[in-house]
């Protein structure tokens, strides 16, 4: 175990959390004359133009990401702030909050990393910054001494859910605490096994998540479920992909099914299938993506003919996940044969008979094959095809056709919050194996966390987790008071899913040869990192939705 430096003369927890506040105001103009410098360029009328847009497209996901970076350390030094009003501002946060300040004031002032060989600098924008003197002193936070005592403290701490408050009230601290355990119990000493056999998550699991109410939890309890906030789905969704992303990620399939319902379903339409979702007794699916289309859903190509009172479908699909068990598809089509973009456009709560091993898709109508994966394999990603496979008139979704685009937009801020909590549980997971491996595991006669550079990157995924985890918290609050986060949502999940990625990675870095063994946990965690940049709106589509917004 590390020795505990002595601390080197720093400012006191207070005079931290002041000094951050006080250059907030200077990154707020500098993002509005970046704003208004990149929309000088692409909206000379006013409004983006789309062809300019694709023309600057790096300078506008610079701008994303530069407007993410902001509200990252305006929600970091937000959540010190809660941490001093309630006397929990100690000194593994206040390490935190400076390093992780004084990290991400560096990369605005040089180069913000958008993925490994692409950066975001100010230049592609057309402005420049000359930090004050307080930002200055800011920058000059993330100090050796500073990251070793912060892994120091991090040993003293390890077994918490996270490294450091969260800053949580006291009723998601509990939450927190049930899933947590629950996490350790049940998930964690079954997960490499269930990955490395390519298994689905044993029903008996589900099950045990229904007991718990996963399912139902932010759906209102006049239709069965919790009716808890989304910051709880937050919590939960992180602890359960902290266990593995394939159970962190069960709960996405009713979130994205109840959303839907709740915000464009029927009044019969919400009292036949809210009460089953929320309980678990019926397992749904979304069947979006097809093959040539990836993120451009609007040009889908699977139709759905009316047929007297019901529709009938045909076309395909693909990285459809858990397809084989489910008991309903959220299913996107096209209705409108006139139109090749997202007008034409329905949602259907298409009824399915679950599958066996032997028998995957019984259904008349449907067809489907395993597609195989690196990692997020729990519940596995299918190929679908419709051939005269109907849907009764009455699961069209709202009674409507033609809605199915708008329905399903109005889903993607939860879906993305929800992405953004199992980033953070995938980060918190490969911190935690890395931390573990460090300490355990001897090099030239002493562990290898009393090395400098792995130290090193313990710290920097345990500062970027709670900035990631702050984030996400923020994007769960703003939806849960009725406030528009679409914004908020996407930044969280590009942040997020970057910060699982860079967690995972150096975790496997620690563990060296033995981190690309398959026996080795890490390398999982690193298959199931990967995929939280492409689903829920790849990187890059998520910088470019983000842009728009802020342009418009």
């Amino acid at each position: 175990m590390i020795d505990k430096p002595a601390q080197t003369p720093a400012q006191t927890s207070a005079e931290t959390l002041a000094a951050t506040r006080a250059v907030l105001p200077e990154l707020n103009g500098l993002q509005q004359r970046a704003t208004e410098a990149l929309r000088a360029l692409v909206a000379p009328a006013g409004k983006p133009e789309a062809a300019l847009l694709e023309e600057y497209q790096h300078a506008a996901h610079a701008l994303s990401w530069l407007v993410t970076y902001v509200e990252s350390l305006r929600q970091l030094s937000a959540w010190a702030a809660r941490l001093q009003e309630s006397g929990q501002l100690g000194r593994i946060e206040t390490l935190i909050l400076q390093i992780g300040f004084a990290e991400y004031l560096t990369q605005i002032a040089g180069g913000i990393p958008m993925s490994q060989t692409e950066f975001a600098r100010l230049s592609d924008l057309g402005v420049d910054w000359q930090p004050s003197d307080a930002a200055r002193e800011l920058m000059r936070g993330n100090t050796p001494a500073a990251r070793r005592e912060l892994v120091a403290l991090m040993q003293d701490n390890h077994g918490r859910a996270t490294f450091g408050a969260s800053g949580l009230d006291e009723d998601l601290e509990m939450i927190c605490d049930q899933f947590h355990r629950y996490a350790e119990d049940r998930v964690i000493p079954n997960a490499h096994e269930w990955h490395l056999k390519d298994q689905l998550i044993p029903m008996e699991i589900i099950e045990e998540l229904a007991e718990l109410g996963v399912f139902g939890l932010t759906i209102p309890e006049e239709f069965g479920g919790l009716g808890l906030s989304k910051a709880s789905m937050v919590v939960v969704t992180e602890e359960l992909s902290r266990g593995y992303i394939g159970v962190g990620s069960l709960g996405t399939r009713s979130e994205i099914a109840a959303e839907l319902i709740l915000c464009g379903g029927t009044e019969e339409q919400k009292a036949k299938w809210l009460p089953g979702l929320a309980s678990g007794e019926i397992l749904s699916t979304a069947v979006f993506t097809e093959p040539n289309t990836g993120s451009d859903l609007g040009s889908l190509r699977t139709r759905a003919v009316r047929e007297g009172d019901d529709w009938v479908v045909t076309g395909n699909k693909t990285s459809i996940t858990h397809a084989q068990r489910t008991h309903v598809m959220t299913l996107l089509a096209r209705t409108d044969p006139a139109t090749s973009d997202y007008k034409g456009l329905s949602m259907f709560l298409a009824e399915k008979t679950p599958g066996t091993d032997d028998d995957p898709f019984p259904t008349p109508g449907m067809t489907g094959g395993e597609i195989e994966v690196l990692g997020y394999r729990g519940m596995k990603e299918y190929e679908l095809g419709f051939d005269g496979f109907r849907v009764r008139g009455e699961n069209l979704l709202g009674g409507e056709p033609g809605k199915g685009f708008k329905q399903l937009m109005e889903t993607f801020e939860s879906a993305r919050i929800q992405t953004a909590a199992r980033a953070v549980g995938v980060a918190q997971s490969a911190c935690e194996i890395g931390m573990k491996y460090a300490i355990d595991r001897k090099q030239f006669g002493k562990s290898l966390i009393e090395f400098p550079r792995v130290a090193d990157k313990l710290a920097m995924m345990a500062v970027e987790i709670m900035i990631a985890r702050q984030l996400t918290y923020f994007s769960a609050w703003e939806k849960d008071h009725g406030r528009r986060c679409d914004v908020e949502a996407g930044m969280a999940k590009l942040l997020g899913a970057r910060v699982a990625w860079s967690s995972a990675d150096n975790a496997l870095q620690i563990h060296g040869g033995n981190g690309f063994a398959l026996e080795y946990a890490i390398s999982r965690v690193l298959c199931d990192a990967r995929i939280l940049n492409i689903f829920e709106g790849a990187a890059e589509i998520q910088a470019q939705v983000i842009a728009r917004r802020l342009l418009g």
